[in-house]
């Protein structure tokens, strides 16, 4: 068994509906996901499972679609990748408020700054498969804008991000 978070793509942000935790913790585990535990109500979820990444997220997700009637992005990282996230953090003395991970399901674009729109003050950094942003006066005052060249990404903030990683852990 490992254990993986599913971060899903905007829900209970305005995007694809109201998913009371309660109801992706039962998903999950009618699924077949064991120690399912959910974080905050936006669509964050922590389970073990023998299946692979792929296969817990092509099941999530085919879940989360008979739910919705369409497609709800889901992006599946192991307890080791969140952990990684946390340590590879480029804005370590910054409020974890103000550093988000766009996490993508492929890798950032090349030309990462040539391809956004509304860069003014924010800091941008690269990783495997995600983006640490620096909102220097908060995520709210920015008209930062990713294009498609991002493909499937959903945002955490780092203190969720850290949440995330303790409770995939143990520690948290």
């Amino acid at each position: 068994m490992a254990t993986y978070v599913a971060l899903l793509r905007a829900v209970n942000v305005g995007g694809t509906g109201k998913l009371p935790m309660k109801e992706l913790k039962l998903m999950c585990e009618e699924a077949g996901f064991e120690s399912v535990r959910t974080y905050i109500a936006s669509g964050n979820v922590v389970f073990e499972t023998g299946d692979s990444p792929d296969r817990a997220r092509s099941i999530l997700e085919a879940r989360l679609e008979a739910w919705a009637g369409k497609e709800v992005g889901v992006l599946i990282r192991s307890a080791r990748e969140m952990a990684d996230l946390v340590e590879a953090n480029p804005f370590p003395d910054e409020p974890g408020n103000r550093v988000v991970v766009l996490l993508l399901d492929h890798k950032p674009p090349h030309d990462l700054e040539g391809s956004v729109s509304g860069l003014a003050d924010e800091v941008l950094r690269p990783a495997a498969s995600e983006v640490f942003i620096h909102y220097p006066r908060g995520q709210g005052e920015s008209k930062l804008s990713f294009g498609s060249g991002f493909g499937l990404a959903t945002a955490r903030n780092m203190n969720t991000v850290s949440k995330l990683a303790g409770m995939a852990t143990g520690r948290g």
